[in-house]
């Protein structure tokens, strides 16, 4: 009996793989080209005298209200250049990631076949972190003074901020833009509608981003990662304890949802964990829903959370 179960485990191990294989041939052949514009060097390389030039090509980098005084401030500000001197030994051959971003939209063409293909526009911003890439149907903005390293001298954040200030984030950042116009906002606020929202959007990465590991597309650290797949059944266990998962307590979304140093169990082993554990129990919820139902991606992402968690069949791993 134990031979028998183990053939068909192998041989379902070996149709899974095969038929991934297949897709990722289809996705190959997906005829794309995507160019990347170096705004960030054509800011800072133009002549102040041809700042009008720059604004009519890019109007939507200069709204209205502002002077050019702001602007050819910006050009010539020591900090300014010295920021764009440390992105361009960085990023000064931007090949790499125009290829990971083509390998990523020829998945996104694959998955959602309507969407189009974008102009990719490189920038140097105000290190706003909660908007690293922007997604909006026809541009994908990368603000790439967000990627230079999370040791980077100019960094003066929190750990738990600046470790996903790295080049492998990118097009994870890409996709959470993406995603996010897919997914329809949440209007339940209770802690498993937040769970299974985000579920949803790390779902996506495991779909578009199939060569990233767990922990990339998280942005975790692998140790992280370990510890939330030892600590799994302990977490579940605790939210249904709690009574939490259809809880409509705001504190909750902090504490397991947001990022932050580490979640809020009120515990000992708050410390030792990650923060956005919920978020991480959301995406085990939305594989084990796509592993035994079948639904295409469009209903995945449509699917209410309730009715998603009581199909998914979900049981944490011991």
């Amino acid at each position: 009996m134990k031979i028998y179960l183990f053939s068909v485990a192998f041989c379902l191990f070996f149709l899974s793989c095969d038929k991934k294989s297949n897709e990722e041939k289809k996705v190959a052949a997906i005829p794309l080209e995507l160019k990347i514009v170096r705004f960030d060097k054509i800011f800072f390389e133009t002549p102040s005298k041809d700042l009008d030039k720059i604004k009519t090509e890019f109007p939507f980098f200069f709204p209205s209200g502002n002077d050019d005084s702001v602007w050819l401030h910006k050009m010539q500000d020591p900090l300014w250049r010295e920021l764009y001197t440390e992105v361009q030994k960085k990023y000064a051959d931007i090949e790499p990631v125009r290829s990971e971003l083509t390998t990523l939209f020829k998945h996104i063409k694959y998955y959602f076949p309507k969407t189009k293909t974008p102009k990719i526009i490189t920038v140097i911003s105000e290190m706003d972190y909660n908007n690293k890439a922007i997604y909006a149907d026809s541009l994908v903005i990368i603000s790439l003074e967000l990627y230079l390293g999370k040791e980077h001298k100019f960094y003066q954040f929190p750990n738990y901020i600046k470790q996903n200030f790295e080049e492998k984030q990118i097009m994870p950042d890409v996709v959470n833009s993406f995603s996010s116009r897919k997914i329809p906002v949440v209007t339940d606020k209770n802690l498993l509608s937040q769970m299974i929202y985000h579920g949803k959007q790390l779902y996506l990465k495991d779909l578009l981003l199939p060569d990233y590991n767990d922990a990339e597309k998280m942005g975790y650290t692998m140790e992280q990662i370990n510890w939330c797949v030892e600590n799994e059944a302990y977490m579940w266990r605790y939210f249904l304890e709690k009574e939490m998962l259809y809880s409509d307590d705001k504190k909750l979304i902090p504490r397991f949802i947001n990022p932050a140093p580490f979640s809020k169990f009120y515990l000992e082993i708050d410390n030792e964990s990650p923060g956005q554990v919920g978020a991480w129990i959301g995406w085990q919820i939305v594989r084990s829903y796509m592993k035994n139902n079948d639904v295409s991606i469009e209903n995945l992402l449509k699917m209410n959370a309730k009715e998603l968690f009581e199909k998914s069949k979900y049981k944490p791993k011991k």
